[in-house]
């Protein structure tokens, strides 16, 4: 017999005797609960988590940090008396050095300078001296007195939660990049007067959000 003739004769013998009969055991699995883990829909129900018997609500650790960020949580809630109270709040953050100072401004012109302007007087993109998409002014951070006046708590407030038709942006800068951000405001407002900038408390603002 010829050599191929053999090994056809060898590979038709190995799956005859492999198909006659069902195998029933899986056989062995290298650290089946990984193989075999349960999945778990990104938004899924934690409610319907918790029927199931996972202890699972979505939320951090008590007490914990997120990467990156600074040790330091704010202390009131999106509310009436949150607002009125953010008054009180001073900035953590140590005053910005020479590249914190540029990383802030980067992030303003990112995120904020759309609307508030490049020149924090409320012209951005998106008014365009009433050209824009946007009917209505965005604040000028300088030169106009209630937001010179602004303590840096209400600023980081109306930052994290939102305010008016501002929405928030706590998720697209940390909290030590909100707060510096805050510093590069505060700093443009004293240049812009030749001094340190106002920080006199102001009254709680009526229209101030209150929590859903």
């Amino acid at each position: 017999m010829k050599k191929p003739g053999i090994i056809i004769l060898v590979l038709t013998l190995a799956l005859v005797t492999a198909c006659k009969k069902v195998r029933r055991s899986p056989g062995r699995t290298y650290m089946p609960d990984m193989a075999y883990s349960r999945a778990y829909e990104t938004y899924a129900s934690t409610e319907e988590l918790q029927k199931a018997g996972v202890s699972y609500n979505a939320m951090p650790v008590a007490g914990t940090v997120a990467r990156g960020d600074i040790a330091w949580r704010y202390p009131y809630a999106n509310d009436s008396a949150g607002y009125a109270n953010s008054k009180n709040v001073t900035n953590p953050h140590p005053k910005l050095d020479a590249g914190q100072y540029l990383e802030a401004a980067r992030l303003y012109l990112i995120h904020c300078g759309i609307c508030h302007g490049e020149k924090l007087d409320g012209n951005g993109p998106l008014y365009k001296g009433g050209d824009g998409p946007f009917a209505a002014k965005p604040a000028t951070l300088v030169g106009d007195p209630k937001y010179m006046a602004m303590t840096e708590g209400t600023m980081f407030h109306s930052v994290t939660y939102g305010f008016n038709t501002m929405g928030s942006y706590a998720s697209q800068l940390s909290t030590e990049q909100r707060w510096m951000v805050i510093h590069y405001i505060k700093e443009k407002q004293a240049a812009s007067t030749g001094g340190a900038a106002a920080t006199a408390p102001l009254a709680a603002d009526s229209t101030a959000k209150t929590a859903k």
